[in-house]
């Protein structure tokens, strides 16, 4: 098995006139002669040659599209065009038949909508060999940025007690049965006597946890799944996703801010050179898929442009206040174009609003910062209060191009007494969260942090507009096959 050769190291090889051994599968057999060949290492196929007269007839009609092959030949120079090397096979193995009457994909363009439904094969196709080749990239580069500066990666986790966004929207985890859970004598159910000895769920952040290994590592990252049990069937979002969570001591919203948009140049940075054949494939890709939209739903830049444009803008950093005050006076604002109209401060930005920030306005990434503390979580470090009396925290959030929200984060509130205030303002129970409030009370500091979904990153690298085709098995409403 170790013979085999990839055909992305092929494709790429310098070498010319050597016995070689491929494996991979048919995507197309042509004149019964000329195999394309794809292993999953590149969206380029690799040119069989087929000496068919002296090949066994019955082998000839297993070679199928989808069939898995091992071929064993000579790698030579092509005569044909839009290659390099092609191989005249010596011998030719089927590892495992396809039937074409019976196989779901077809050598054609299929819809996004039909590879949803059958994510389990959808893997073999151009889009998302690309896609998840990319993603592969994107996450190799997220850790290589933090462990480069000095970072610890923390685990924190999956089954947890406690709602980080006091949401509510949260999966539960218990090992009772269901139909019939111990109850106490009011009739609520005594958790007690559940595996934890309490009401625990899937985590929907890891950035409490995270705060606690700050507090004495320094710089910590998360990168794991979270789960939002949000009833929401939308391009938008999964119910389960993958964050990456930095947060580190001493360190305020100036850093913060510095911070992820150096990891986010970073990664887009690395997949553009890594990925380049996968990205400028997906490019070509939105460019036709922007052809059959309307004239003014069309992107003013391809993919690849706006990949560039990332990169090399500075983020442009302003605060929730000036941002409303230019939403407020903007055209499509005062002709009513926005659904969602910007009447004052204290509004909660929609997409809309921030896709106009960044794509009309600045036309660059955009960092709001200083946003209303009404509409903010309790654990984000409270300002003073500014002339006209309005309170706001030190939040930020970076919006992307097509995307809107790209991170969101915070300075986080060390002072204990102004971080119970907030919860007791919010109903946050304080003794459930005693754990957390212990690193204000033992040698607090400055710290910061922020997550980044790391769906919507994969999703603004590849240009795809469903969330649902950057993860390898989304799960939404209704929906966790395989």
């Amino acid at each position: 098995m170790s013979q085999r050769i990839k055909i992305k190291a092929l494709l790429e090889s310098e070498q010319t006139n050597i016995e070689v051994t491929v494996k991979g599968w048919v995507r197309a057999f042509r004149q019964n002669r000329f195999i394309a060949l794809n292993d999953g290492s590149t969206n380029n196929n690799i040119q069989i040659v087929v000496d068919f007269e002296n090949t066994d007839p019955n082998l000839l009609k297993r070679i199928t599209f989808g069939a898995a092959i091992r071929v064993t030949g000579e790698l030579i120079p092509s005569l044909g065009q839009g290659q390099k090397v092609e191989i005249t096979a010596k011998e030719i193995e089927i590892l495992g038949d396809c039937n074409p009457e019976e196989y779901p994909l077809q050598p054609k363009k299929q819809s996004l909508e039909f590879l949803r439904e059958n994510a389990h094969l959808r893997f073999r196709t151009n889009t998302f060999g690309s896609i998840f080749r990319v993603r592969n990239s994107l996450s190799f580069a997220v850790h290589t940025f933090f462990q480069e500066r000095g970072f610890v990666y923390l685990h924190t986790p999956i089954i947890t007690a406690s709602d980080a966004e006091g949401a509510g929207e949260t999966f539960h985890v218990t090992n009772f049965d269901l139909a019939n859970p111990p109850k106490i004598d009011n009739g609520e159910i005594d958790f007690k006597q559940d595996f934890f000895g309490r009401a625990t769920n899937l985590t929907v952040s890891g950035q409490l946890e995270g705060e606690l290994g700050a507090m004495a590592l320094s710089d910590i990252y998360t990168f794991g799944p979270t789960f939002r049990a949000e009833n929401s069937n939308t391009t938008r979002h999964l119910a389960e996703f993958w964050m990456i969570e930095p947060e580190m001591a001493f360190y305020d919203l100036e850093d913060n801010m510095d911070l992820a948009e150096e990891l986010l140049k970073y990664v887009i940075s690395y997949a553009l050179k890594n990925n380049a054949e996968d990205i400028e494939f997906l490019n070509q890709r939105l460019t036709e898929e922007e052809k059959q939209k309307p004239q003014q739903e069309r992107s003013d830049m391809s993919l690849l442009e706006k990949l560039q444009f990332c990169l090399d803008n500075d983020f442009q950093r302003l605060t929730y206040t000036e941002a409303i005050d230019i939403l407020k006076e903007s055209t499509p604002n005062k002709k009513k174009k926005f659904q969602y109209p910007i009447e004052g401060w204290g509004t909660d930005l929609q997409s809309e609003h921030e896709r106009y920030l960044v794509e009309k306005h600045f036309k660059k990434p955009v960092i709001l910062t200083d946003y209303p503390k009404a509409i903010k979580a309790f654990y984000m470090r409270q300002n003073e209060p500014d002339a006209q009396g309005r309170e706001t925290v030190r939040a930020m959030d970076i919006l992307f191009p097509g995307i809107g929200e790209m991170v969101g984060g915070s300075q986080r509130e060390e002072r204990l007494e102004k971080l119970e205030q907030r919860m007791d303002e919010m109903g946050i129970p304080k003794e459930e969260l005693w754990w957390y409030l212990d690193t204000r009370r033992f040698g607090a500091c400055p710290h910061a942090g922020f997550g980044l979904g790391f769906e919507r990153l994969v999703q603004f690298v590849t240009g795809m507009g469903n969330i649902r085709d950057v993860i390898p098995f989304p799960r939404f409403p209704k929906n966790a096959e395989f």
